[in-house]
């Protein structure tokens, strides 16, 4: 949700970040709706003031036997209440309005973040690790699986439909063996709290986060009006909505491992085949809630700790810095971390880590107190993947992969896997 102060102090600056998006000028828009929202009030206010002194003028007409003056006062009282109902409900209307205008308009991006339509104009930060150099014509990480006879999309197409898979055996264990080393990784060495989130979440929850209104068609509704999480972000982040912290318990860090649950509504075409675009996947989420001043410097901690995921289990990745026309809603900067992927011969995303600014905490109504001060202040709010469990997976089966299509089981990971250095068909 963005601030309508600071849009009446600068239209001309939030229509030009608005155009780096590639959206069209709102200033206007919005702060001639703001103007009639203020006038409706201003004159609810004047018509309640003057109900209130018309009806302590009855009582003075009728002591003074006025009785003609006091029965046009007691007709003035009834059409000023009449006109206060009217008033009320057009300012309702009004708020909603403004309300749900604001509501469908996305963050605005930070000045180093490059311009551009889509992730052509992504921008390389950094790169780690080599591509493993393979004797053998690298297989897909679904088509290693499959032959394992370990993963089984045709089960899960049976009972559930397309974008669906079920793991067995040593890659149920693996997925099993990620999340733990992740969730081990992140609360023991980088101080995140660990979390155990509800994976279902009413509508404010997500209108917190910036899924809801605009992106309903992603999501998985429930008969009993309530959402399945597209990803531990939602429940984690509203954990501080409607609340108000000291400055001294900031940063929150918290992470979760869970399920996440994504229509995939415009991906018809796309990853059709494989775990890289799932409707159900497991991932270990990063939330932040920090100060204002510490918020871009968290961005790159959590960006750090994602990557060091990678960097325990041998994975090449790259890091791009996302353009304005490739960052999500509720984002001002972005890093996606690309892991390699020799089946794809290509760098595929396996986690963003975003700032959000004070964008998601205005939805929640989430501020902090500073420290020895009394004005209260909005939180700013990150987010960031640490890691997508499955898309780990598959980074680990294609560039652990052997000539016979077993799969070299990383160190970090053995000791969560009893010792088992491979999976294989022996």
């Amino acid at each position: 949700m963005h601030d309508l102060k600071a849009i009446r102090d600068d239209p001309e600056g939030f229509d030009k970040r608005l155009a780096a998006r590639g959206l069209e000028p709102q200033a206007s828009a919005l702060l001639d709706l703001d103007s009639a929202r203020r006038a409706s009030v201003a004159t609810l206010q004047e018509a309640q003031t003057r109900r209130n002194s018309a009806s302590k003028e009855i009582g003075n007409a009728k002591a003074a036997g006025d009785d003609k003056k006091a029965q046009a006062l007691i007709d003035e009282v009834a059409a000023l209440k009449a006109t206060l109902q009217t008033g009320e409900d057009e300012q309702r209307r009004l708020d909603e309005a403004l309300k749900g205008a604001l509501a469908e308009i996305p963050n605005l991006p930070l000045d180093d973040v490059p311009v551009g339509a889509d992730e052509a104009a992504n921008i390389e930060v950094r790169r780690w690790g080599e591509p493993p150099a393979l004797s053998f014509a690298p297989q897909q990480h679904f088509e290693l699986g499959e032959a394992l006879g370990l993963m089984d999309f045709e089960a899960a197409a049976k009972m559930s439909g397309a974008r669906f898979v079920v793991l067995k055996g040593a890659l149920a264990w693996l997925e099993r063996a990620l999340a733990a080393f992740m969730l081990d990784l992140h609360t023991g060495e980088f101080g995140y709290t660990e979390v155990v989130p509800p994976a279902l979440v009413r509508d404010q929850a997500l209108f917190g986060t910036g899924q809801l209104p605009k992106f309903a068609d992603d999501l998985f509704a429930t008969t009993q009006e309530s959402w399945l999480i597209p990803t531990a972000e939602v429940p984690l982040t509203n954990l501080v909505r409607e609340s108000t912290l000291e400055e001294a318990e900031l940063p929150l860090r918290l992470t979760a491992w869970t399920p996440c649950f994504r229509a995939e509504a415009g991906a018809a075409g796309k990853d059709t085949r494989g775990m890289i675009r799932q409707h159900q996947f497991s991932k270990v989420e990063l939330v932040s809630i920090t100060t204002p001043g510490a918020a871009l410097d968290e961005l790159e901690r959590m960006t750090g700790c994602a990557e060091e995921v990678l960097k325990r289990l041998g994975l090449p990745y790259r890091v791009m810095l996302l353009s304005t026309g490739d960052m999500g809603f509720s984002a001002r900067k972005t890093y996606d971390i690309e892991v390699w992927l020799p089946g794809q011969e290509t760098y595929r995303e396996i986690s963003s880590c975003s700032v959000c600014g004070d964008f998601q905490a205005r939805r929640m109504d989430a501020r902090f107190r500073s420290k020895g001060g009394k004005d209260l202040e909005f939180v700013h709010t990150l987010n960031g993947s640490g890691l997508a469990v499955g898309r780990t997976m598959v980074a680990l089966l294609e560039n652990y992969q052997q000539a016979n299509g077993d799969i070299t089981i990383p160190e970090a990971l053995r000791p969560y896997m009893g010792g088992l250095e491979k999976i294989g068909t022996d």
